[in-house]
């Protein structure tokens, strides 16, 4: 049995084991735990340690606000873990995975994130765990806002200081997420602090979540008052148990509705607590930032599903029992004002309520976001690579469609993970698998040349990957939606 993988970084010498042909190496610490006098605030440097730390064990996993069984493990949360091909390699490519979602959970330790794949196919996969929830993006008055963000420019720091030690060339890093992951991905985009911290971006249906300080405020101060908080601050908050302020918001988020006249389109998007437009931590967001010439644009391969929202309303029981009140809701709070719920109901004269609310949300939340990226990364001098799934996912039926994260064990190769066993079914198609390997594909070569494999996204032509069964370089197949949302960029939620 050959011996086990050696690395040394800056803070000490850490120890993994060999997997499924390559290295592989966990719970590594990028920041120190976020407890006692360092709860809610910046990440703190990690210490030092001497001897040989074993690394063969995912970190805890960071309290989610998501009604999830797990239990508490522990609160060195600012953890990450390292597949590589070949830990004595050099200049290998490297993709930083943020696993975020909804704002609400950060689990590196999903098996949807396996890095075997990839790692086979050349490249050096590092996934975090960063604060979410209320830990990551409460607004408090008396600590750095979006700390979330700023865990996640620490890890990347950390990238820099130690990926060539595990065979990486830290002037080709990828960063990478889906859903609020791309989110994440988007607003380094625009961060000066994160500037030189990597070379490319991959973004899976980007969010357009984001709250000013007004309203962050007030949500914040609700939650407080809702804790019996004696003010919306960490001092106030130090105390109470992670994972009891975690459970708190999942039922805070479940009344969101009942501030609807307040707080607008805020109460649609399931989670009160999101990235804060506070013009320090986030300045502004990235659209406006890109376009503007106030952020340079990069090698972006960006993207969404077709049926964005139907996993959600699947999920939720909702699927099939919209109503026209529904669509009505829906179209008065997301679409375009002052005239975009007149615009949808023209371009989809035959829509009934079921396809209107499940066009409007899925555009507003995930495939205006993500389609106006790639414009705005283009307009600022980057390239730009889109991409729409249409592929439908086998499970229960094709009833999911081409749905939110089918696009994600398809690119890990990680069909057999729950979550792809779930979309995708117990024994993946000849079909399922090919189209894994044409996006994995497409995957290792941008990260290794910054070229996807297809015309790149300009506004002229704006040319779009259609990933299918025979996958196609269309023009962008959301037509009428794009022409609703001209001229309007993902505003950050405001109070009414």
């Amino acid at each position: 049995m050959s011996e086990q993988p050696k690395v040394r970084t800056t803070e000490g010498v850490v120890q993994g084991r060999r997997r499924q042909g390559c290295a592989v190496f966990r719970g590594i610490p990028y920041a120190q735990p976020p407890v006692g006098a360092l709860r809610f605030a910046a990440p703190a440097p990690p210490h030092r340690w001497e001897g040989t730390r074993q690394a063969v064990e995912f970190g805890p996993v960071v309290p989610l606000s998501l009604p999830i069984d797990v239990p508490p493990q522990g609160a060195d949360w600012l953890t990450l873990n390292v597949g590589t091909p070949d830990p004595g390699a050099a200049g290998l490519p490297v993709l930083v995975w943020i696993p975020v979602g909804g704002y609400l959970s950060a689990a590196s330790s999903d098996p949807m994130f396996d890095p075997a794949a990839l790692a086979e196919a050349g490249v050096v996969v590092v996934t975090i765990n960063c604060r979410v929830g209320a830990e990551g993006f409460a607004f408090l008055d008396d600590v750095p806002p979006n700390r979330g963000f700023l865990d996640q420019i620490a890890a990347l720091e950390w990238v820099q200081r130690n990926i060539a030690a595990f065979g990486g060339d830290p002037g080709r890093v990828t960063v990478g997420g889906v859903s609020a992951g791309a989110g994440s991905v988007a607003a380094l985009l625009t961060m000066k602090s994160a500037r030189g911290l990597f070379r490319r971006a991959i973004a899976h249906s980007v969010p357009g979540l984001h709250s000013t300080p007004a309203l962050a405020r007030q949500v914040t101060a609700a939650f407080a008052d809702q804790l019996g908080a004696a003010a919306p601050t960490a001092e106030a908050l130090r105390d109470i148990d992670p994972w009891h302020l975690a459970a708190e918001l999942t039922a805070f988020n479940a009344g969101l509705h009942a501030h609807r006249e307040s707080w607008g389109r805020l109460t649609e998007a399931g989670t009160a607590l999101c990235p804060v437009v506070d013009g320090e931590v986030l300045p502004e967001t990235p659209w406006p930032a890109l376009t503007g010439a106030r952020a340079s644009g990069t090698d972006l391969l960006v993207g969404h599903t077709r049926d964005e929202f139907r996993y959600f309303s699947v999920m939720s029981g909702r699927y099939g029992t919209f109503t026209e009140e529904d669509a009505h809701a829906a179209l008065d709070l997301l679409a375009p004002q002052p005239d975009g719920a007149r615009a949808y109901r023209a371009a989809f004269p035959q829509a009934g309520p079921e396809e209107l609310v499940e066009t409007v949300y899925s555009d507003a939340l995930f495939r205006m976001p993500s389609q106006k990226l790639a414009e705005a990364n283009a307009a600022a001098g980057g390239t730009s690579y889109l991409f729409e799934l249409c592929w439908v996912a086998p499970a229960l039926g094709g009833v999911l469609g081409a749905c939110h994260s089918l696009d994600v064990p398809l690119a890990f190769g990680t069909l057999d993970s729950p979550v792809g066993a779930q979309l995708i079914g117990e024994k993946p198609t000849p079909e399922a698998v090919a189209l894994s390997r044409e996006l994995q594909e497409a995957w290792v070569r941008f990260v290794t040349t910054g070229d996807a494999g297809w015309s790149a996204h300009r506004p002229g032509g704006r040319l779009t990957r259609v990933l299918d069964t025979e996958s196609k370089t269309l023009p962008y197949p959301e037509q009428a939606s794009r022409q609703i949302w001209e001229g309007h960029s993902p505003a950050p939620f405001d109070l009414s």
